[in-house]
């Protein structure tokens, strides 16, 4: 029984992964090569063996010719397919494998020799009788270049004789611009292809790119496997490709197919290859281009309307395996379009995206060839070509509906691409129309739904509300907003539902370049921003023109963070149900990371009732909605879970708070580290679970904890652990959780003990405040303020550990005294609430009579005589 033929794949990406697809379909091993960048790409898991070949640079790996033939040689290879760039079109390689007794799955060494080199392949084309673009041989100087032009008639097309993909072609409209790209151009192909010949010819205005799939057995037999139109270039490298090329007369479509198969046959053409035309887009008038010896980028839409396998034919034949030739239908069944997705930036001159790829997403149906993945690594090593969608549809009107939607449906995110480039080009009224030229793009006025980071600030992370909840039993953190209270009214001011994600900044904003009017509220603490130089308030919707640049400096002096929010939010995927950042974990937001310059964040749909489904809050309700920021902070806390005797002396826990805890400069999401006396511990250390009295057993944490991290405290942030070795006496309530996120280096803090009731009163009060709409004051306004200090009775006769722990503002010199009698229940026995009365913290300690809960007595303060709630009693402040 022989051995199953195996082929390595001289290449990488998306072209080594469709490869490797046909070879498992026809039950051959591959070997897959790859450079130490690449050592878990995809390609190389789907192979059946892998041999790295060197450092990432292409030059030390993909491009050594020796080390690939080794690796052919020693995994036992009989065959090697080169795929497109790289070495597909070398010669030199062809040759060294032939020359180790490898098949080589392409042309024969001479063919690619032949046609490699524009300049011969033009006498080729002339001698097969095939029309020819009216041009030069090569040329030496720049004074023989001029005199050519002048000649042909400017404007013409300065091109390298070497390489391929756009690379050293320059337009010429006059002779200044001749002189400007002459060195250039033959400084480029020899630099890129060891050639540096260039040669001249004449421009052709409107022009289409035109191409035909041929293939030859290698001893005279060439058959045209149908033609394409590739028209649609960025700076010459072809982004859409369909086939069959529309509006294409018959008699013309004959003419360049004969014209492409008589000049393959004139040199027994051997494997897979394309002849490329030019096209008079007026005269339909055609002209030879070159001829790619390979297989083409765009190959999928030919086989999309031929139903023939271009890799499984190029391999039978390296296997001397019958061409099954008669499988080549007469005709093309349907139209099929194929585009091209890079990583790269059309708003910066397509500049390269390298990056990791955070979240990918293709839709069903379309033929996907591609190599990403969630977590792909996009390095600039290498072409930036991510994946081709291929769609194909009964006419071209069918493909171009299935196109639309297929890009729709696609998402690649944590880098930028060209996703929305194209889903604009395709719909391009010329382009819709089957009117396509290599001009068009150029005439494509792009507008993305994005912003440019120019400067990303000290710290700027895209948040939402409420978080990554449900993973901390697997150590995953909440993240979200550090204050959710801003994020929220700022995404109330714009109209956003509360979870719209926002760009929280902390000390220093962002200068963001807007590509699309957008409308924009500033929230959180101050901070200085400008569009284009000109001031513009927060809390409050302004409108930003696309181009223009809005800039925030620094945030404070009071505060800490402010939230940049949009209509229609920042548009990232969830990940684990948040599109929070968690940027020690390294996934949420953008790239699961804090920005950086050049950065590109994706807008909302501002009208997306699904994003911003209300009526924005308008401006003066917006400003009395904010809340106040402190440099002397006033927290209300729950006690324990820690609180016990056991871990705490009852003078540490008055003395907690009693004391004004200054923040500490090294504070961040995971935590804000808390200055201020060590405790005495009501303990010599851990036991079991320490050295430290600070240690506990493991114990599950919540956001706020007042976590005693041995003796210094820390309040837990939305991105501290889940799970820890500390006691906590106290816990922030989760409506004073806003205020962690405003605390600055500097500030002060006291702590003070609220009921559960008190805690649930505030969060229903955080709740009344976003769903406001009337006019009348936040019940949250002043909730940042530090309250005045209050003195307790000089006498208790008590002494209870639970009223020293509820007294939340002794002065230290008061430490050991009691508000027994400060806290009394409410005696009326028809109070409705069950619980305390404002009274219980007024000033005077007589009882009180009447209770504003009481069902039988009027809402009125016995302390202040106040009608209003009893939270807002004067007695309470």
């Amino acid at each position: 029984m022989s051995a199953i033929p195996k082929v390595l794949i001289a290449n990488r990406g998306e072209i080594a992964c469709r490869i490797e697809r046909t070879l498992e379909r026809l039950g051959l091993a591959s070997v897959a090569v790859h450079s130490e960048a690449d050592v878990d790409s995809l390609h190389v898991r789907r192979a059946g063996e892998a041999v790295c070949i060197g450092p990432a640079p292409v030059h030390e790996s993909y491009l050594r010719i020796d080390r690939i033939v080794a690796a052919a040689t020693s995994t036992g290879a009989t065959v090697v397919h080169p795929g497109y760039g790289l070495l597909s079109e070398n010669a030199a390689f062809a040759e060294a494998c032939e020359a180790a007794g490898l098949r080589f799955a392409g042309p024969t060494p001479a063919q690619i020799h032949a046609f490699g080199l524009k300049h011969e392949a033009r006498a080729l084309a002339a001698r097969a009788q095939v029309p020819v673009v009216p041009g030069t041989a090569l040329l030496t100087t720049l004074d023989e270049a001029r005199r050519a032009a002048r000649e042909l008639g400017y404007p013409v097309l300065l091109k390298a004789t070497a390489g391929g993909g756009g690379i050293g072609m320059a337009p010429c409209p006059d002779e200044a611009a001749l002189g400007e790209a002459f060195e250039r151009v033959e400084r480029l192909a020899r630099d890129h292809f060891g050639a540096g010949g260039v040669f001249l010819e004449r421009w052709v205005p409107r022009a289409r790119h035109v191409e035909v799939q041929i293939f030859g057995d290698g001893r005279g037999k060439v058959v045209a496997v149908g033609d394409r139109d590739c028209s649609l270039q960025r700076r010459r490298q072809k982004v859409v490709e369909e086939a069959p090329a529309p509006s294409l007369s018959p008699a013309t479509r004959a003419a360049i197919h004969d014209a492409a198969v008589r000049l393959a046959a004139s040199v027994s053409y051997r494997s897979a290859g394309t002849v490329e035309f030019l096209v008079d887009a007026d005269s339909e008038s055609f002209y030879f281009l070159e001829v790619n010896a390979r297989l083409q980028v765009e190959h999928p839409v030919t086989e999309a309307v031929t139903g023939i396998d271009l890799v499984e034919w190029m391999v039978a034949l390296a296997l001397d395996r019958p061409v099954d030739f008669a499988a080549l239908p007469a005709e093309p069944r349907g139209h099929a379009i194929e585009v091209r997705i890079y990583a790269e930036d059309p708003a910066r001159d397509f500049q390269p995206s390298p990056g990791t790829i955070t979240h990918v997403r293709f839709p069903d149906g379309p033929r996907v060839d591609g190599w990403i993945e969630d977590g792909t690594a996009i390095t600039p090593y290498y072409d930036p070509l991510l994946a081709k969608l291929v769609v194909s549809g009964a006419d071209r009107a069918a493909a171009l509906a299935a196109l639309a939607g297929a890009l729709a449906e696609t998402r690649v995110d944590g880098i930028e691409t060209n996703l929305a480039y194209l889903s604009q080009a395709i719909a391009s009224p010329d382009f819709q129309a089957a009117r396509p030229d290599t001009a068009l793009l150029s005439r494509l006025d792009y507008r993305p739904a994005t912003v440019e980071v120019v400067a990303p600030g000290t710290f700027s992370t895209l948040q939402d509300h409420p978080g990554r909840l449900g993973y901390w039993d697997v150590g995953v953190p909440p993240s979200g907003a550090m204050d959710p209270l801003a994020l929220r009214l700022g995404n109330r001011v714009l109209g956003n539902r509360d979870d719209a994600t926002a760009l929280e900044i902390t000390a220093t904003g962002p200068t963001l370049r807007f590509r699309r009017a957008a409308l924009v509220c500033v929230a959180g603490a101050a901070v200085k921003t400008t569009i284009d130089g000109a001031p513009v308030p927060g809390w409050t919707a302004i409108a930003v023109a696309a181009g223009s640049t809005l800039a925030m400096g620094a945030v404070g002096p009071r505060g800490l963070r402010s939230y940049l929010c949009v209509r229609g939010g920042f548009d990232v995927p969830p990940y684990l149900g948040s599109r929070s950042t968690f940027t020690l974990g390294g996934f949420g937001g953008h790239g699961g990371r804090r920005l950086q310059a050049g950065d590109v964040l994706h807008l909302g749909d501002p009208d997306d009732p699904a994003l911003a489904p209300d009526a924005p809050l308008d401006d003066a309700n917006a400003a009395r909605l904010a809340p106040d920021y402190a440099q002397r902070w006033d927290v209300g806390v729950l006690d324990g879970p820690h609180g016990a005797p056991e871990f705490f002396t009852d003078g540490d826990i008055a003395e907690l708070y009693a004391h004004d805890w200054e923040v500490h400069f090294h504070s961040d999401r995971t935590g804000v580290r808390l200055i201020g006396p060590r405790p005495a511990w009501a303990r010599a250390d851990g036991g079991e679970a320490g050295l430290h009295p600070s240690n506990i057993h493991d114990t599950a944490y919540a956001v706020g904890s007042v976590d005693f991290t041995g003796d210094m405290p820390v309040i837990l942030g939305p991105d501290g652990p889940s799970l820890g070795g500390f006691v906590c006496p106290v816990v922030v309530a989760h409506a004073e959780l806003w205020k962690l996120g405003q605390l600055r280096p500097g500030d002060t803090l006291r702590f003070h003990s609220l009921t559960p009731e008190e805690a649930s009163a505030l969060d229903g009060a955080i709740e009344s405040t976003i769903a406001r709409r009337a006019s009348e004051p936040s019940p949250i306004t002043a909730l940042g303020a530090r309250p005045r200090a209050r003195r307790a009775p000089p006498s208790c006769t008590r002494g209870a550990r639970a009223t020293i722990v509820r007294a939340s503002r002794i002065a230290p010199a008061e430490i050991g005294t009691c508000w027994s009698n400060m806290a009394r229940w409410c005696s009326t026995s028809s109070c409705g609430r069950g619980s305390r009365c404002c009274a219980r913290r007024s000033r005077s300690a007589a009882p009180r009579t009447s209770c504003p809960g009481s069902s039988t007595s009027p809402p009125v303060c016995a302390r202040c005589r106040s009608t209003t709630t009893p939270r807002a009693c004067r007695s309470r402040r």
